[in-house]
């Protein structure tokens, strides 16, 4: 067959993304890339045996899983060259993100083959669109520790790095994901649940962890399904108070009153004044 995206003998790996729910959501392209290429490498055969079905797609598929992917990457690089096009899919929304893939991409590039993507559904991006945080600046963190306190340090480092976080939840893991959430930062800190994205549960939830956990408590069946949490980063106003900034103050109070003190290290620092005198009381007053 004729290669899809170069006019060389030499075959493309499409990276395709597949809906996350609502099957309206694939595209045009991904429908035609999926129907013309030589293989599809699929998370589950099975499950991308249905969706191909749907569409009434035949086409050759093979597994590519967590288990056999660095084994198969470069029987999928020796199909590339080859001649063969590959597109590769996972169970929905896009590749890699948490899914398989990266060993088959990084061995590809490395060797100089065409890897290409067909953009579509994500749940990362389809629910931080949606949840009301900031979105000027994320990121992704996948799924957090099945240990208890890396898990607690997890969401201390997502919180303290000032950026809204994203990341994925297991149905078996959420309630004590979120209890170690609230340990870790504490019954107030705010969260942003969502579920089931663009399927007929379609569900948000926005308030404390604490009300989170009581919410999915309350109803136990808001706990199945594919579920993603987002946490805003905290403000770094009182993040201002650097050690060497604290240290500078500390030698000036003995000349001036401690808001005058604030405002000359913050003008030598190039650091906010009001922010640092709120700082240094919040501390004396811990």
């Amino acid at each position: 067959m004729a290669n899809l995206h170069n006019e060389n003998k030499i075959g493309t790996l499409h990276i395709v993304a597949t809906p996350i729910g609502n099957l309206d959501d694939i595209s045009e392209r991904a429908l035609k890339v999926l129907s013309q290429v030589d293989l599809i490498a699929a998370e589950d055969t099975r499950h991308t045996g249905k969706l191909l079905s749907h569409f009434s797609i035949k086409a050759k598929t093979f597994a590519l899983h967590d288990h056999n992917e660095k084994q198969k990457a470069q029987q999928i690089l020796d199909w590339l060259n080859e001649g063969k096009d590959i597109a590769l899919v996972s169970d929905a929304g896009t590749p890699l993100i948490s899914d398989p893939g990266y060993a088959v991409v990084n061995l590809c590039r490395e060797a100089g083959a065409t890897v290409t993507p067909v953009p579509g559904a994500c749940a990362a991006i389809a629910a931080v669109s949606c949840s009301g945080l900031p979105t000027d600046k994320f990121q992704f963190v996948g799924f957090s520790p099945a240990k208890s306190q890396a898990r607690q340090q997890f969401f201390k480092d997502a919180v303290a790095s000032g950026i809204t976080s994203i990341l994925y939840e297991s149905t078996h893991r959420i309630m004590a994901s979120l209890e170690d959430m609230k340990i870790a930062l504490g019954e107030t800190q705010q969260v942003v649940f969502a579920k089931e994205l663009t399927k007929t549960y379609e569900t948000f939830f926005s308030g404390t962890v604490t009300e989170l956990i009581e919410f999915l408590t309350a109803t136990p069946e808001k706990q199945k399904g594919e579920l993603v949490l987002m946490l805003p980063g905290e403000q770094r106003d009182e993040q201002a108070l650097t050690p060497e900034a604290k240290k500078l103050i500390e030698l000036l109070e003995p000349e001036m009153p401690l808001k005058k003190a604030c405002g000359v290290a913050a003008e030598y620092l190039g650091l906010k004044k009001n922010a640092l005198y709120k700082a240094m009381i919040a501390e004396r007053e811990a």
